[in-house]
């Protein structure tokens, strides 16, 4: 007896039928997930037709009535990956609000665009341009702290700082160092690349790099509190 097909796992809509939002689509249905791409461009969804079948409406993601006609109330997931931040932002808000939609990911174009994003709810952000910034920076021994991770719903983010040597905190233990408000210390790698985690009475040196868990607004205050010479350092 041949074998039936799954049932698919999650409907899934795509709001945006570029080139990621192509392939997104692919390889969400080669997983076995339910997926619809709304696209405006109609030479775009004659493409997606002919290569991934029928699976794309053409029509505005950010209007209501689009939405609707797609399905979105049933949704478990939206994924806006247009060109425009603008059109990505509105898609969000428009599925989480009106329709209910669990989940809603968006594609960032501009990285300064990103807290406002997380501020209004969002579910989550993908930045290409911060993804291989963040690449660039690993490189960079003057760009002393590099974000890793930011921690979904919580405002926090995972952030790397490098010691440098004539920072005031060397020799310093971390309960004396004043960091900013909801911020921590989690690990600290020494400059033979031993992980340790660190207490209260452990001592910063030279080189040591320093994983941190901080508000994404207090970026700079972490790395003017770990990386700046005594007198300069100010909050």
């Amino acid at each position: 007896m041949a074998s039936r097909k799954a049932k698919p796992d999650v409907y899934i809509i795509v709001i945006g039928g570029g080139k990621v939002g192509f392939y997104l689509a692919k390889e969400l249905l080669e997983g076995n997930h339910e997926v619809l791409v709304i696209e405006q461009n109609s030479e775009k969804c004659a493409r997606i037709t002919e290569d991934l079948g029928e699976i794309v409406m053409e029509g505005d993601g950010c209007e209501a009535t689009t939405q609707e006609k797609a399905g979105m109330a049933r949704a478990d997931l939206l994924l806006a990956v247009t060109g425009e931040d603008e059109d990505n932002l509105v898609a969000c808000q428009l599925a989480k609000h009106r329709f209910h939609v669990p989940r809603t990911f968006a594609r960032i174009n501009n990285p300064k665009n990103e807290l406002i994003f997380r501020k209004l709810g969002i579910d989550a952000t993908v930045s290409a341009t911060s993804a291989i910034m963040s690449h660039i920076e690993q490189e960079l021994p003057a760009h002393p702290l590099i974000p890793l991770l930011t921690l979904r719903g919580s405002g926090l983010e995972v952030v790397e700082v490098k010691i440098p040597g004539g920072a005031a905190v060397v020799g310093r233990r971390i309960r004396d160092i004043l960091l900013p408000h909801q911020s921590i210390i989690v690990l600290v790698i020494d400059r033979d690349g031993q992980p340790h985690v660190p207490t209260s009475e452990t001592i910063l040196h030279a080189e040591d790099e320093v994983l941190a868990v901080t508000m994404m607004e207090s970026e700079e205050a972490m790395r003017r509190a770990l990386t700046e010479p005594p007198a300069q350092r100010s909050f």
